[in-house]
């Protein structure tokens, strides 16, 4: 089997030290569960990584698959003008999925080398040690929870036919109505929601989070739900163990790192 590695991670850039500086401690929890993660990523000994990001070009009726040589990892956009980092994009593969996929999906290829935060803040984090893996960029849709999940089952049969050792992370974080200084506003059922979402997670039921509402979903403010499903739509037949790692919510954001045991 091609996958070999699997996980959601959040991506808050306060978790970058030049970003976070006296700050990041607040995210102690997240911080040791990428670097178990990171531990496992190595010894799965993967050679590309497939990050599912909400925060790259996202259309509304089709996927986008980011395509490029090389890929740019900066956090300018939050005051750090330092902290940059490079990785190869998996040219080749990318466009045997895209061919593979072409009647079966609405997916189009991009090509925007400067990587969004939802991508690069992960892949730094868990990837900037390891020179020789490659990334190609997913971005979710406007398209229903159930296209999604539709997608990652087509995704799963590329992988599977792939004879690279493929890791596929799902980057998004959960409500942003934790607190009162949430950035999306308070809500009483936000947290209700992230619970529910770990829940359905760890007991393998990804048939329930389809069956969540759109009002259920709209209240919790959340950003990784798609990026969620597509990979559980990769999981879909697939024996594995997810495993919680962390869960923390400092800024009343909430901050989920979970591995899928393969």
């Amino acid at each position: 089997m091609s996958l070999v590695f699997a996980a959601i991670t959040p991506h808050p850039p306060i978790i970058i030290p030049t970003i976070g500086k006296e700050n990041i401690g607040q995210l102690k929890a997240t911080i040791d569960g990428f670097k178990k993660l990171e531990e496992q990523l190595y010894s799965s000994k993967v050679e590309t990584i497939l990050i599912i990001s909400p925060h790259g070009l996202v259309q509304s009726h089709a996927f986008s698959m980011n395509l490029s040589p090389e890929f740019l990892l900066e956090f300018t956009e939050f005051g750090d003008f330092a902290t940059k980092h490079t990785m190869a994009g998996d040219v080749g593969l990318a466009h045997r999925m895209r061919e593979a996929l072409e009647t079966a999906a609405p997916v189009q290829l991009i090509s925007q080398p400067r990587l969004d935060y939802g991508s690069s803040v992960p892949l730094f984090v868990l990837a900037k040690s390891m020179p020789h893996i490659k990334i190609i960029p997913l971005y979710y849709s406007g398209l229903s929870l159930e296209e999604h999940f539709k997608f990652g089952q087509q995704l799963k049969s590329e992988i599977l036919y792939s004879q690279n050792r493929i890791a596929v992370i799902a980057s998004g974080d959960l409500s942003h109505k934790l607190s009162q200084n949430a950035p999306g506003g308070y809500s009483p059922k936000a947290a209700k929601f992230d619970q529910k979402i770990i829940d359905i997670l760890i007991q393998k039921q990804s048939d329930e989070i389809l069956r969540l509402s759109e009002q259920q979903i709209t209240e919790a403010c959340e950003c990784g739900l798609k990026s969620i499903v597509t990979l559980l739509g990769i999981l879909d037949g697939i024996n594995y163990e997810p495993q919680r790692i962390s869960y923390e919510s400092p800024f009343g954001v909430g901050y989920l790192v979970m591995n899928f045991r393969l």
